[in-house]
């Protein structure tokens, strides 16, 4: 029977060690109450923040869950097929546009050369001041009063 009664004393003593050893409210100040916040807080694991909205799901109900979800996932693939076609819309316009303006873009350019080799050669021909006034009379000399 001593062992059982060593064991009983013995639980005692640790108890009662414990309540001595440890912090009571009375003896904490409002500095050291600050730093074992500071301590609890540091030794919590951080969480991520798709941790922290999978924590917040669970407190709304699964047709709130199931509506947000389905219109995320409308609003992805809306935006995916929106992104196609404007891709495709893009092609067509500029492709359409290069094939139809790019001849009308070369013979005005044709057009303007032809124009300046014309005045190049009457200019060679008539002098400086028949490409200048378009090919008509020469400039007459202003009019004295």
């Amino acid at each position: 029977m001593a062992p059982v009664e060593d064991n009983d004393s013995g639980m005692e003593s640790q108890e009662g060690s414990q309540a001595q050893d440890g912090p009571t409210s009375k003896d904490y100040s409002p500095e050291k109450k600050q730093l074992e916040l500071e301590m609890d807080y540091d030794e919590e694991p951080d969480e991520t923040l798709a941790e922290r909205l999978w924590g917040l799901t669970e407190m709304f109900p699964e047709s709130v869950r199931n509506a947000s979800h389905t219109a995320a996932v409308s609003t992805h693939s809306g935006v995916k097929s929106f992104y196609q076609f404007s891709r495709s819309a893009l092609w067509i316009v500029f492709s359409t546009s290069i094939i139809l303006f790019a001849p009308v873009i070369f013979e005005v350019e044709r057009a303007q050369m032809e124009e300046m080799q014309r005045n190049q050669q009457k200019q060679m021909l008539l002098g400086p001041n028949s490409a200048v006034s378009g090919g008509g009379m020469p400039l007459m000399p202003p009019m004295q009063r």
